[in-house]
């Protein structure tokens, strides 16, 4: 049985432009389910519906295989951690891991000894009498999750959690969450516009834009196998990189189809290959750490590819040729967007296209 089900869920506010449009998925008992896209997608919107605090009108939302639309979000058995922690600067740590368990009239023994069995957890013991004012963002956001854990909810909703925390805090409490989600076991809906959060951390990724569900599926199918120009672009960085057949200069391509490449997939050459290969002058050198990105200009258009250190680099202004093994290439509709497969145009053919341009 799935965790949650959404079936047809549709939302406006107060008879303005609707913001979600049809949204149906299942999410399975336990799984850590990713919902991302640029703001104003109707991400967010969607986690308030989960939790109950906006109303579910349109569409059918079940929680362990009961209508939940107008059940109260009390009675849903979901804890939600928001992106500002709404902790309560004057209780301790202690306090507001504990103060749900208050509200829900449960001893006080007992809530004491389960927010400091949470606070073990999450290895906030040493804080437990500081107030919110004296922790770090990274130990605020853990306060968070402990208060919502110490209610052994069954499903979590986390609402971009960590977009307040800087970069190397960002990939520290990931793996925090990760390791969470093994121990509790827990279902988890977490919201955010980070593309490499919703790939590192999902079971499995729902990708929106504008109110509609593009895709959902497993972050390498979802890489790998995107539904769509959308989804290929979104997700990815370097973002993928997309050309036009017919802009390609010397590329033979009698298919009306837009072609769509990894800047990893693409191999650095100083001279032609004998390979498929694109000629390109490089524009701008960027360094990542582990490897460059090179800003090239091609008939094309401006394209990326990722050189890993070591290699000889070119400089700005180089000429220099990007070859591209075919199976590499995805094809899209230049119209609709959609990624071609069988029958309008397969995977060879698409190739073939590629595979024209060696000369």
């Amino acid at each position: 049985m799935s965790a949650i089900t959404l079936k047809d869920i549709r939302k406006s506010y107060d008879d303005g432009p609707q913001v979600l449009h049809g949204v149906s998925m299942d999410i399975g008992d336990g799984e850590f389910i990713v919902i991302v896209g640029p703001s104003g997608c109707g991400k967010s919107t969607l986690l308030r519906l989960l939790a109950g605090l906006d109303p579910c009108k349109e569409g059918e939302l079940l929680i362990d295989g009961r209508r939940a639309n107008d059940l109260p979000p009390q009675d849903r058995d979901i804890a939600m951690i928001f992106q500002n922690y709404a902790l309560y600067p004057h209780m301790t740590v202690l306090e507001n891991i504990a103060f749900g368990l208050e509200l829900r009239k449960v001893p006080k023994i007992e809530r004491i000894a389960r927010a400091r069995d949470v606070a073990e957890t999450l290895q906030l013991t040493p804080y437990l009498d500081r107030k919110p004012g004296a922790l770090s963002g990274g130990q605020r956001q853990r306060v968070a999750m402990g208060r919502a854990m110490a209610r052994n909810s069954s499903t979590f909703l986390m609402d971009e959690p960590l977009s307040n925390l800087d970069n190397s805090l960002r990939v520290a409490m990931r793996t925090e969450i990760k390791d969470l989600h093994r121990q509790l076991g827990a279902t988890i809906v977490y919201v955010t516009h980070d593309q490499t959060e919703a790939l590192s951390l999902a079971d499995r990724v729902a990708v929106m834009k504008d109110g509609h569900l593009q895709q959902f599926d497993t972050p390498d199918v979802i890489y790998d196998q995107p539904a769509n120009r959308f989804v290929a672009g979104f997700l990815g960085a370097p973002a993928m990189n997309f050309v036009s057949a017919e802009q390609l200069g010397g590329w033979d391509a009698p298919l009306d189809v837009e072609i769509g490449f990894r800047p990893e997939a693409l191999t650095l050459h100083h001279a032609r290959p004998a390979q498929p290969a694109i000629e390109a002058r490089v524009a701008l050198t960027e360094m990542t750490g582990s490897a460059f990105i090179l800003h090239c200009d091609s008939p094309g258009g401006r394209m990326c590819a990722v050189v890993p250190r070591g290699e000889a680099l070119p400089v700005e202004g180089d000429q220099i040729w990007l070859a591209l093994e075919p199976s590499q290439a995805l094809c899209f509709d230049p119209v609709t967007g959609v990624r071609l497969d069988m029958p309008q145009t397969s995977p060879d053919q698409c190739r073939a296209v590629l595979a024209r341009g060696a000369a």
